[in-house]
C-alpha cells in the first residue's frame, strides 16, 4: 500500500495569475488616483456611481481606465493557458518563465497605455497574446 502524501506546489506560474488579477484592480486605482480625497462636486471619485465616473474621465485617467477593461479581457486566456500547460506537463521552468514573461508585459502595456504611446502599447500587447499562446502550446505533444 502506498502511503505518500502528496502536496500540491504553487507555482511561480500560479504565482503570477494571481498577480495578473489584481493588475485591473491596480488599474481602477490609477485611474482613482489623487481624486479619492475630493468632493463629487469638486470633481472627485464618485463611490456612487464609480462606472459611470470612470466612464467620464479623460487623459491618462481615462487611459488607466481602459488599460483595466484590457487587462480584465486578457485575464481568462492567461489562466487558461497556465491552467493547461500544468495539465499537459509542461516543463515548469519554461512555463514559468514564460508567466513571468506575460506578466512583465502587462505591466508594461499598462504603462503604454497610460502615457498614451499607442504604437507601442500594441507591440506589448502583440507580444504578451503571443507569450500566452506559447504558454498554452508548450505542453503539446
Amino acid at each position: 500500500m502506498n502511503t505518500t502524501l502528496h502536496v500540491a506546489r504553487f507555482t511561480v506560474a500560479y504565482w503570477c495569475v494571481l498577480f495578473a488579477a489584481l493588475l485591473p484592480i491596480a488599474c481602477a486605482w490609477l485611474a482613482k488616483s489623487g481624486n479619492l480625497g475630493k468632493s463629487r462636486k469638486e470633481g472627485g471619485f464618485d463611490n456612487h456611481d464609480p462606472r459611470g465616473w470612470l466612464s467620464r474621465q479623460s487623459d491618462w485617467r481615462g487611459r488607466a481606465n481602459a488599460a483595466q477593461a484590457n487587462s480584465f479581457e486578457a485575464l481568462p486566456f492567461f489562466i487558461g493557458a497556465v491552467i493547461i500547460a500544468h495539465l499537459l506537463g509542461a516543463g515548469q521552468t519554461l512555463l514559468d518563465l514564460l508567466a513571468l514573461l506575460y506578466v512583465f508585459l502587462r505591466i508594461f502595456y499598462v504603462m503604454m497605455y497610460v502615457a498614451d504611446m499607442p504604437t507601442a502599447r500594441s507591440a506589448v500587447w502583440a507580444g504578451g497574446f503571443l507569450v500566452n499562446i506559447a504558454i498554452l502550446f508548450i505542453g503539446y505533444r
